[in-house]
Formats: C-alpha cells, sequence, structure tokens
C-alpha cells in the first residue's frame, strides 16, 4: 500500500551552489497525491513544481525541476533519495527558495528525520512503473541502462584520475532497508580542481568540507576520510535512486549507470518512457509491494553519523 508521513518535519541549511539559507518542511499528503514541491516564497504566480522526470532541466550539477510558469527547485536528488528509500509515496515538500538545503551532502539526515516521524500506510495500492524492455541511453562516454526486473537493482561503475577515488564498482538490491543502510549516509564529493572551477562559475557557493568529500590525487582533504571505501559510487548509487524517482513513482528494473550523471539518468527516464512498450504502470500486489524501497525500514538500519 502506499505511506506518507505521520507528522511533518523541517530541516534547515544552506544551498549547496547557491549558498542561501534554505528551510524546508516535508508534510504529509493524502493518497495518490504524489511528491509536489511548494516555492512559499512565491506570492504570485504558480509554486507548485511536481517532481516528474519531465519537468528536470537537465544540468550536469545537480537535477532542477521547473513548472511552466518558470519556478524552479534545484539539488532536489537527496531529498528525493530519502522519500523513495524510506517507502514514502506522497508528500508536500514546502521550501522558502531556490535549492534544497544540502545538510550534510547525503541524504541521512533526511532519512533520520522521515523515520523519527514515522510513516503511515494508506488505503491505496502503490502505482509502480515495470520495464519491459531495455533501454540505454550513452553521451560522451558515459552510459545508463534500464532493463527488466521484477525489482529495483541499482549497479553504478565510477572511474576517476584520483587515487583516492579511482575505478568503483557496486551493485545492489534496493528492497527494503538497503537504501538506509548501505546509501543514505554516503556524501557528495568532488576533486579539488573542480571546486575551483565551479566556484569561478558562480557555483559551490555553499560547499565546505562539513558537506561533502573533496579529494586531490590520492588525498582526502575532509576531515575525518571517507565514511566507506567506497563512498564515492555509493553516493552516485544515491543520486540514481533519487532521479529515478523521478518517475513518479518506483521503478521495477535494473538501472545500470557507467560514469552517468543526473542529465544522463533524466535522458535515460524521458527515453524509457517515450519508446513503445517499454514500461507500464502497475498497481503493487502485496508481494510486488515486499520488493520495494523502504519497505519494512526499521530505526535501527539507519546509520549513525558524527
Amino acid at each position: 500500500m502506499q505511506h506518507t508521513l505521520k507528522t511533518s518535519v523541517t530541516f534547515q541549511g544552506n544551498g549547496l551552489h547557491s549558498g542561501a539559507p534554505a528551510k524546508l518542511t516535508l508534510r504529509p499528503a493524502a493518497a495518490g497525491h504524489g511528491i509536489w514541491f511548494k516555492r512559499t516564497d512565491i506570492e504570485i504566480g504558480d509554486s507548485m513544481i511536481p517532481a516528474i522526470y519531465d519537468l528536470v532541466e537537465r544540468t550536469p550539477l545537480c537535477t532542477r525541476l521547473v513548472n511552466d510558469a518558470g519556478v524552479s527547485v534545484s539539488t532536489v536528488e537527496h531529498i528525493m533519495a530519502a522519500l523513495a528509500g524510506c517507502g514514502v509515496h506522497n508528500a508536500l515538500i514546502e521550501i522558502d527558495g531556490p535549492e534544497v538545503p544540502i545538510m550534510d551532502g547525503s541524504a541521512v539526515e533526511f532519512v533520520r528525520g522521515i523515520m523519527a516521524r514515522g510513516v503511515r500506510r494508506q488505503a491505496a495500492p502503490v502505482l509502480a512503473y515495470q520495464v519491459l524492455k531495455t533501454v540505454t541511453v550513452e553521451k560522451d562516454g558515459a552510459r545508463a541502462t534500464l532493463m527488466p526486473s521484477d525489482r529495483l537493482e541499482i549497479e553504478f561503475t565510477i572511474d576517476f584520475a584520483d587515487a583516492a577515488i579511482g575505478r568503483q564498482t557496486r551493485r545492489m538490491d534496493m528492497r527494503n532497508g538497503s537504501f538506509a543502510r548501505e546509501l543514505s549516509d554516503s556524501r557528495t564529493f568532488c576533486r579539488r580542481a573542480d571546486v575551483e572551477a565551479m566556484r569561478a562559475n558562480g557555483l559551490a557557493l555553499g560547499g565546505t568540507l562539513d558537506n561533502a568529500v573533496v579529494v586531490d590525487g590520492a588525498e582526502v582533504l575532509t576531515p575525518g576520510g571517507l565514511r566507506h571505501a567506497d563512498e564515492a559510487v555509493r553516493h552516485k548509487m544515491l543520486d540514481a535512486l533519487g532521479d529515478l524517482y523521478m518517475a513518479g513513482g518506483p521503478i521495477l528494473g535494473r538501472y545500470v549507470g557507467e560514469k552517468a550523471g543526473h542529465s544522463l539518468t533524466n535522458t535515460l527516464l524521458r527515453t524509457l518512457f517515450e519508446e513503445p512498450g517499454a514500461v507500464r504502470p502497475i498497481l503493487c500486489t502485496p508481494e510486488q509491494a515486499a520488493l520495494l524501497p523502504g519497505q519494512g525500514l526499521v530505526w535501527a538500519e539507519i546509520p549513525q553519523v558524527a
């Protein structure tokens, strides 16, 4: 069955790219509502933005949603991953600015906030999207694929020249609490040279060593080092889960990303829904729902972080 939050929960922090303070409140929503953002600072015009793939403005560094009135909200991938990973299908996300707070660079604070309040079952079956045939997109040496599976699986490979990251591959079955246990505390990462380039272009203004893993060759500059030896590829899987949740419901399929990013994953979703016979909506049976992310998640599975 569908789930929403039991009560509202608020998060505060700064936007990763804008550096601006941001306040975000997750609120329960009725069955069938889906995930919507509401810009509370917009007094005139359409302040509502559905979290749906065809409203994504494809950019390489984050996922940005823009409604038909031009109102946007960016860096939504971590909160979307947390909602997917906690099995929340309906929520209203109120935010007082154009960018979701980055928190510690992972999704774990969102996950802990959601699960501290708890989720409640609703009287409607989950609408999911079942992949029926393999779809692949490629660009600039990167590739993303969705293929049939009875559950959501994510496999990712990255390859960086910096020895602190190098080549990493991981594959996971995303059912139950696996996202919370294995991925939710993995932080966004970047190379020191990339930070300098982004700031020169007015980006990453809110990035610090407290909300990102920064590497320089073989050295990890972030105090405390890595939370996982393969934290970088785990974070890419976290991003992929959040971006895939923009399908409008859970995906039943196997996602394989090779050096892929937000833009390519969004292109993959668009291609999936445009390709005749590639995907179909289904109302999940209890057996199918048991394979979805977040089903059966308990507090003890959520990582403790400093």
